[in-house]
């Protein structure tokens, strides 16, 4: 994979798959942005990243604020003069069944998880475009794709990326701006760690590979999109998922 100069931003850089993809594209020369609403956890990637020998640096923004990502995004593009690489990871889950779903759980998790890619990929697309360089990766989920009890909010919102990312791929695709999804199914992070036992059986019955995946399967997939070599794939949704969704 090549990347020559590049600069990524990588939102819920602080944890979880989006420590792993900072950490990856660091690895591979990349400089990353971390950013995550928490600055003590996105400090400490970047920290480690710089300590490994990579380039990072942290930025705490709350996605879910679209006044603070635009704010931020015109920053940062002045700081380092262009970002080639955006990373829509962040995310956040408000479990629960439709019936007893509050307004307001709807509303956040629509917010932070789909919201925030139109406030960050309209800020830095239209730079990418003016470049006529960029890769835009969207992280979704197999509850996009299939939906999932107890998850209305979670699914309506990583299914609205599917149809957000497509739409920016067409829109964005003559200036050599790529944008695409990756679907990850279970993977092993703070957010599957605290299902139940039961549930993570039931889980695993339904992956043909029998087990969660790990960070830097989602991670992997991502560094590939990001890459030069992959400027002729845009639109698309690729599911990490050990096979689940066939």
């Amino acid at each position: 994979m090549t990347f020559t100069n590049r600069t990524a931003l990588v939102t819920g850089a602080g944890r979880g798959i989006g420590k792993a993809i900072a950490e990856t594209l660091a690895a591979k020369g990349v400089t990353v942005i971390c950013v995550s609403k928490s600055a003590s956890s996105c400090g400490g990637v970047a920290d480690a990243i710089t300590a490994a020998g990579g380039k990072a640096v942290a930025r705490a923004v709350d996605v879910a604020d679209g006044a603070a990502v635009t704010a931020a995004a015109e920053e940062l593009l002045k700081e380092f003069g262009k970002i080639d690489i955006l990373i829509n990871n962040a995310g956040i889950t408000r479990d629960g069944l439709l019936a007893r779903m509050s307004e307001d759980d709807w509303n956040t998790v629509l917010q932070t998880n789909l919201t925030s890619c139109f406030h960050w990929t309209k800020a830095i697309g239209w730079p990418m475009c003016r470049a006529r360089y960029g890769r835009i990766i969207n992280i979704a989920s197999v509850s996009g794709l299939m939906g999932n009890a107890g998850q209305a909010n979670y699914a309506a919102a990583k299914a609205g990326m599917l149809g957000f990312t497509k739409s920016v791929a067409k829109e964005f695709a003559k200036r050599g701006v790529t944008a695409n999804v990756v679907a990850p199914g279970f993977i092993k992070t703070d957010m599957t760690a605290e299902l139940s036992e039961e549930v993570v059986k039931g889980a695993t019955a339904m992956i043909p590979m029998q087990r969660f995946g790990e960070p830097a399967d989602i991670a992997n997939m991502c560094a590939y999109l990001a890459s030069e070599e992959a400027g002729y794939i845009t639109g698309q949704v690729f599911t990490v998922d050990g096979g689940m969704v066939m």
